[in-house]
């Protein structure tokens, strides 16, 4: 059997593939299954689920883009390493999907799936991702950024909205800790991603803890777990018509005007539609930006889109016709990448690389270093890219990074360092150690060089060093450090 998993901040979410309907799966609490590790009284971990005193971890999907992989975390006194603990969460998942849910599976049955990611994800989370659903005894067949998912369900849907004069789509995934933005051009069942933008830890946690600190600004208190909680379940419950926000801090039951919660947040929703902007643009077009006017759609998923005045904010911007939202914003995804793998469906996907991937390296015998761009952002994916050269040294010495922006052929902003790989230019070192071997120039010149990087549609990178004199070769998978 086929299914579409998000794994969300908050919440995950499973659809299946069946029969040319994407129906969510339900599961003996409910559609959703929330994303969060606990302790037990007695030391054990549960996943899914909590009850009042027992140590908690939250959105930790929010740790995978960790400026390192090994991330450890801490509950109830003990360290535990996050790639693990993300496949063992996975690993319960698939357990609920076998023994407690309407997905009608047998015991035993293989369960092939694609998986999401948000769509500015460094390679390394994308990586941990994959292997962590892997480990936790399902077959990967995609990983998807979650509004190119989230596109296939719109097309499934609104496919008569695209017109000749309308062939882009705007999703606008506002989810439990990220916001990502894609364009989308949609052409009979071909959707192909030309751009994406977006703010790695912007979603509704951060909404939870405004109306928090507005609540303590008016009364009193400290931010705490129990407090977050409670506003996290009163924000879910407010609709069209709610007037007034209640919460308890400690024994006192705080009421406050529904506006002045929504006053504390707009700074947050004003960030999401300064984070689109970027994404409005086809490089095939050339510098200017797409004109709103050939959007079919904006299209508003993702758990935290559902907070009222960030719809009421789209529309006021964007103008009623255009802004659509999910019938099922909080699965969208998940049902988008069910679409994906139903073959008979026929739609396609053509993804973009969401960060620039490129090397630093040697020259002057180590006295300079320059910056050579592999990928550009916005790549179409896969993507293969070739470097053919003359070895000036001894070693090469090669630090792979990934960021958001190139200035002036360099890297700026903040940058993701990935693995750092040596290669012998010099055959007598191919036995030795080259940590310790400084770099020279050689005399009379090295080997002719070949370099071959192969970028997967997931968004995975592999790199092939190769002599071309000799064949002596090396290849790596790369991965952030």
């Amino acid at each position: 059997m086929r299914f579409g998993i998000d794994f969300g901040t908050t919440h995950t979410v499973v659809a299946l593939v069946d029969r040319g309907n994407y129906p969510i799966v339900s599961f003996e609490h409910g559609d959703v299954i929330p994303s969060l590790v606990s302790v037990d009284p007695s030391g054990a971990l549960r996943f899914g689920h909590t009850e009042p005193g027992w140590p908690v971890l939250r959105s930790f999907k929010r740790l995978l883009d960790a400026p390192h992989a090994d991330v450890e975390v801490q509950l109830a006194g003990k360290s535990y390493a996050l790639a693990d603990l993300l496949a063992r969460f996975l690993a319960w998942v698939r357990e609920e999907i076998v023994f407690h849910s309407n997905a009608g599976l047998r015991k035993g049955e293989p369960i092939e799936v694609a998986v999401s990611v948000p769509a500015n994800a460094s390679t390394a989370q994308r990586l941990l991702t994959m292997d962590a659903y892997r480990r936790a005894g399902f077959e990967v067949k995609a990983v998807l950024n979650e509004p190119s998912a989230a596109g296939f369900e719109y097309a499934h849907r609104f496919r008569e909205t695209v017109t000749s004069k309308r062939e882009y789509v705007l999703v606008y995934d506002l989810g439990g800790g990220t916001f990502d933005a894609s364009l989308i051009h949609m052409e009979g069942r071909n959707n192909e991603v030309i751009t994406s933008s977006g703010v790695s830890r912007l979603g509704g946690d951060d909404f939870d803890e405004a109306i928090a600190r507005l609540v303590l600004a008016r009364h009193g208190g400290e931010v705490t777990r129990a407090l977050l909680d409670d506003v996290g379940v009163q924000k879910e419950a407010i609709g069209p018509n709610t007037r007034r926000f209640a919460v308890d801090v400690g024994d006192k039951h705080v009421v406050l005007p529904i506006e002045d919660v929504y006053e504390a947040c707009s700074r947050l929703v004003e960030q999401t539609l300064q984070a689109m902007e970027p994404a409005m643009r086809d490089p095939r077009r050339g510098d200017d930006p797409v004109p709103w006017s050939e959007l079919a759609g904006i299209y508003v998923v993702g758990g935290a889109s559902a907070f009222p005045p960030v719809y009421r904010r789209l529309r006021e911007r964007f103008g009623t016709h255009r802004v659509r939202r999910s019938p099922h914003p909080f699965g969208s995804c998940a049902i988008g990448l069910a679409i994906h793998l139903d073959e008979p469906a026929g739609y396609k996907l053509s993804e973009r690389l969401s960060r620039h991937f490129g090397v630093f390296r040697e020259e002057r015998a180590g006295e300079k270093i320059s910056f050579d761009v592999l990928v550009p952002k916005d790549t179409a994916l896969p993507a293969q890219v070739f470097r053919r050269y003359r070895a000036a040294h001894n070693v090469g010495h090669y630090r792979f990074v990934e960021c958001g922006r190139i200035e002036h052929g360099r890297p700026e902003g903040n940058l993701a360092a990935w693995d750092e790989f040596l290669f012998p230019f010099d055959p007598s070192l191919r036995a030795a150690d080259l940590s310790g071997v400084p770099v020279r120039r050689l005399s009379g010149g090295g080997p002719e060089v070949e370099e071959i990087y192969r970028c997967g549609a997931d968004g995975t990178v592999e790199a092939s060093l190769r002599v071309i004199d000799d064949g002596f070769e090396r290849k790596v998978r790369l991965a952030r450090r």
